[in-house]
Parts: C-alpha cells; structure tokens; sequence
C-alpha cells in the first residue's frame, strides 16, 4: 500500500470520525431537548464529549492494538493543539474578552490533571499503569458530577450569550434520535479503528514513531472539531464559551481518554513524552496570567502562543 493510499485513507478516518461525532452530538442533544434537560448541562457534557469522542475512540482502540504510544501522543497532542495553536490562532483574529472566575474551577481541574500526569509518567517510567488510569477516571467522574450538579443546582437553563441553536438540533421524533445517535457511535468506533490502523502503517511506512504521527497527523486531525467551534465562537464574540469549551476538552481528553485506553490495556509510552507533558503544563500555566492580566487575551499574546506551538512542532519534528 502506497503512502499516498495510507493518506487518503487517514483524511477518509478523520472525515468519518468528524461527522460521526456531529451526527452524535446533534441527536444527543434533540434527546436531551425531549427529555427536557437543562441546556447547559447538555453543553458541558453532550456536546465536550461528542467533539472529543474522536480522541477518545482513537486511543481506545490504540491501547487495545496495544499501541500505547499512540494513545497518549493523540491526547497529549490534542491539548497542545487545542491550547497553542487553536486559542492563538483566534486571538490573533479576534482578541478574546475573559472573565477569568467564569472558567476558573475547569482550568484548575485541567491544570491538577496535566500536573498528575506529568509526575506520574516520571516516576511510572515507560509505563501508565492501570491504577493511575483508574485514578484519572475516576477524578473525571467525580469532576462531570460536581459539573452536573452545579448546573442543575443553578437551573441555568440558558448558556450565557449562546444563541439556542447552538446547543438544539432540528427536531426530529424521540427514536429516530435515538437511532441516529447508536448509527453515530457505530461510525465512530469504525472511523477510530480505520484512523488508528492507517495512521500505524503511514508511520511504518516513513520509518518514524507512533509518537510522532500521533502528536502531528492525528492530534490535528482530531482537533478539528474544537477548531471550527472555537472560531465560530471567537467569530460572534463568544469567547469565553471558547476557551471553556478547549479547556473542558483539555479535561476530557486526559482524565477520559487516557482513563479509559490506560484501563483497557496499561499504556506503554516513549521517554519523549515527558517533554510534551512538559511543553503542556508550561502552556497551561501561562494561559492564567494570559488570560487574567486586562481581563482579554490580545492578539500579542495570542502571537506568542502560535510561535510556541510553531517552534514545538519544528523541535519534534527535527529530533
């Protein structure tokens, strides 16, 4: 099989999972809408969890080929992605308004959980056992309850400044949403096992690492739900839904996804990695006196964090 045959079939993967992961989120938020479940919660959790079921699935099925590198590059990567490059991206187009205790709680859980994964793979070794991955779901389940019930707690049934059809899909008739979103699933998982096996061979192929092809190739992929969605907000000055929306995705993709892979088969992992952790937990930290200092994100800042990621992605690239 050619390389140029392994790309198509890896755009054709990300195409899949893409539109698997709308078509879920669209249904499951028509059935949310029947059953009369405030909105915001649907936000929180229907619609982080569906842009993000591209990660999850890819390192699922990773650590089930026993891929490990793979899996944890995807959500590693995903996160410097989303962080660096996606964020900065739509600051240098629209400089971003931040009321910074709006976000505080989910960056804090983001940035403990970044932390937590950067000393456990330093005194893990070449390793994520199954402990640590139970330790890390379980502080996500705990996370989305408290989310769940402060929302509901609240009874914000309206998302702050989100127009409607943000989070309603068009209404169809309860089981065919129902179907739709089992169809979906279906299509993601098929999308995820297609993406992980060309992805896997595309590295074979040019003689680099799972590590490699999983921070570059297939973290952008997976990114690109969290990329349009981030720049149709920044577009209609919904910034702060924005950097919610990438920082609950940060959350999801290392207490979740790497939760779930590392379950599913203990996640063997290179020694580069650290350096990734690294770079992220830099990057996160920077992203509170960012996004604190004025109250905005401007678009100097926004510069500096696409120069990061551009000086990442030659860094990894030429070692």
């Amino acid at each position: 099989m050619t390389i140029a045959l392994h790309f198509g079939l890896l755009v054709v993967g990300f195409v899949i999972l893409i539109q698997a992961a709308k078509f879920f989120v669209d249904a499951s938020v028509n059935i949310a809408t029947k059953l009369k479940i405030p909105r915001i919660v649907v936000g929180l959790t229907i619609m982080a969890m569906g842009t993000s079921a591209p990660e999850a699935v890819i390192s699922a099925s990773a650590a089930v080929r026993g891929i490990g590198n793979l899996a944890v590059a995807n959500a590693v990567g995903s996160n410097i992605f989303n962080l660096l490059f996606i964020v900065g991206l739509c600051t240098l187009i629209f400089p971003i308004n931040v009321n910074i205790k709006v976000i505080l709680r989910d960056y804090w859980v983001s940035v403990s959980a970044t932390i937590f994964l950067l000393v456990g793979v330093i005194f893990w070794g070449d390793v994520i056992p199954r402990y640590g991955a139970f330790i890390l779901l379980t502080g996500f389940v705990v996370y989305l309850f408290i989310v769940v019930r402060t929302a509901l707690k609240n009874r914000c049934y309206e998302t702050d400044g989100i127009e409607e059809n943000e989070f309603k899909s068009k209404q169809k008739p309860l089981w065919k949403s129902i179907v739709l979103a089992v169809f979906s699933i279906g299509l993601i998982v098929g999308g995820g096992q297609l993406t992980v096996y060309t992805a896997t061979e595309l590295a074979s192929a040019l003689n680099i690492s799972e590590r490699l092809i999983g921070l570059t190739v297939v973290a952008m992929g997976t990114s690109l739900p969290e990329l349009v969605t981030t720049i149709i907000a920044c577009k209609r000055g919904e910034g702060e839904f924005a950097l919610g929306f990438i920082i609950g995705s940060s959350v999801f993709n290392i207490m979740f996804v790497l939760g779930l892979a590392g379950l599913i088969t203990p996640l063997g992992i290179e020694s580069n990695v650290l350096f990734d952790l690294a770079i992220l937990t830099i990057g996160t930290l920077a992203f509170y006196p960012m996004a604190k200092s004025g109250s905005r994100i401007v678009r100097k800042e926004g510069l500096i964090m696409t120069l990061m990621y551009a000086l990442y992605m030659t860094w990894i690239l030429i070692n």
